[in-house]
């Protein structure tokens, strides 16, 4: 029962990602597909047999369009002008009542995502109130009255959380990496920083049988000594501390220690 249950946990470790991520990749490419752009039939001839191409080639088309644009508007934000464009929007999209939700939150994940962990620094464990921590971060700057500026945030959405100034005696500095310290808050605590693989979680004890042990094991286990070694009595022979009959030596003790 365990062990069937440890290989199909183990499957599934392996196999759902790679399914999830082919899943993605494939709705992605179906979407690229519809795109309106301005291709014609790509056809070509190979071994007697047409390849139509026209798919891929239009889903390619599409990136590089997109690629393009996203260059453009980025070099544009460098300027005066895509500053106040940058801003004119926000107000737009922030007077549309529900829209202002999906665009603002849209907004956060993609600077959230592409800002990385290079703007958090050290993580630290903060003792906000008997003995209870909590995982935060530095930010590397400090309030007007010398107070450390942390960042706390929340689990499993590190998008939100609390901006809080601290003594320095209030948290204490830990050995994880600003990596380590986010795996485990965007898991909500089960993620470990070591990664295991699927036999690793699986091939816990519980579900194992037990491996097999001589017999030579068992007897110096039970601290006797083995009748099929040297050291144990053999057929015919008195054992330690007693005499055979008509020996006139007196019996002799044994002292372990």
């Amino acid at each position: 029962m365990a062990t069937w249950k440890r290989d199909f946990g183990s499957g599934l470790i392996v196999l759902v990602p790679l399914l999830v991520t082919v899943i993605v990749i494939a709705w992605v490419y179906g979407h690229l597909t519809r795109v309106p752009v301005p291709l014609g039939d790509i056809v070509i001839t190979v071994g007697g047999a047409d390849l139509n191409l026209t798919e891929p080639a239009r889903v390619g088309l599409a990136v590089l369009i997109f690629v393009l644009l996203v260059f453009s508007v980025g070099y544009l934000m460098r300027t005066a002008v895509g500053r106040l464009f940058e801003r004119s929007i926000d107000d737009l999209m922030n007077h549309l009542p529900g829209f202002r939700v999906i665009y603002n939150a849209s907004k956060m994940a993609v600077e959230t995502a592409l800002s990385g962990t290079g703007e958090l620094q050290k993580p630290v464990r903060l003792e906000v109130w008997n003995g209870l921590r909590m995982t935060a971060f530095k930010t590397g700057n400090r309030a007007p009255d010398g107070r450390e500026i942390l960042f706390l945030p929340t689990a499993p959405n590190i998008t939100t959380g609390f901006v809080i100034e601290v003594e320095e005696d209030r948290y204490t500095e830990i050995e994880d990496d600003v990596e380590d310290a986010l795996t485990r808050l965007l898991s909500a605590g089960f993620g470990e920083e070591d990664k295991t693989g699927a036999a690793d979680l699986f091939g816990s004890d519980a579900g194992q049988q037990p491996g097999e042990v001589s017999v030579s094991e068992l007897g110096d286990t039970d601290g006797a000594p083995d009748p099929t070694t040297d050291g144990g009595a053999a057929d015919g022979a008195a054992p330690e501390g007693t005499t055979g009959e008509g020996s006139d030596e007196p019996p002799t003790t044994r002292s372990d220690g």
